[in-house]
């Protein structure tokens, strides 16, 4: 009897050894992916269909205005840096199409939840990420990614894999050998979110 029980823990234990494992090495994914990448997030003032509409204005403001800043940025540090140094400008574009709204732009981290794109599928977690708010920001939100700058086209794979590696990359387009680990790297992300709500 003793020694069942002996088993039983031992086997425990190495489950429990494997899972704290495989969220470490889910984290350090998520990690990696998240510090190469800065999106933007625009929130609307209230649901309704004028607010959304006058949104997604907004979100092109703010592109159009951001797209010949950021050309020469080579990695995320740099894009971080050209816009921490220009929040007052983006947000003067963005007013240019808040037909008065109060608008608030911030720069920080924030945590996504999952969410698919064409061609790839970034897992939740936190991501550097230029906030836009119109009014309250009561409304749904907008987000994409700004570097690379990802947000007008469908997903450019060369833009993607260009600052990421082989590893991470095969993870958010879940090409083949990938899949299982982008599932760990997503439910890793689902735990943490659900501890930090």
């Amino acid at each position: 009897m003793e020694k069942r029980f002996r088993l039983w823990e031992t086997a425990a234990l190495v489950s429990l050894c494997l899972t704290l494992l495989l969220g470490v090495w889910a984290q350090a994914r998520q990690t990696d992916i998240s510090d190469r990448l800065l999106r933007l997030h625009v929130i609307a003032a209230s649901d309704d269909e004028e607010e959304q509409a006058l949104k997604l204005r907004v979100r092109d403001a703010v592109l159009s205005y951001l797209a010949p800043r950021l050309e020469g940025a080579a990695d995320r540090e740099a894009a971080r840096a050209v816009i921490a140094s220009d929040l007052e400008g983006i947000r003067t574009a963005a007013e240019s199409a808040s037909e008065g709204r109060a608008v608030s732009v911030t720069l920080g981290r924030e945590r996504y939840p999952l969410r698919e794109y064409e061609g790839f599928t970034l897992p939740a977690g936190e991501y550097e990420s230029l906030r836009v708010v119109l009014g309250e920001g009561q409304g749904h939100n907008w987000w994409c990614i700004v570097f690379p700058p990802l947000c007008l086209s469908a997903a450019e794979g060369e833009k993607l894999q260009s600052v990421m590696g082989r590893e991470d990359y095969g993870i958010v387009t879940g090409e083949e050998g990938y899949v299982l680990r982008f599932r760990i790297v997503e439910l890793w992300g689902e735990i943490i979110n659900c501890i930090h709500h």
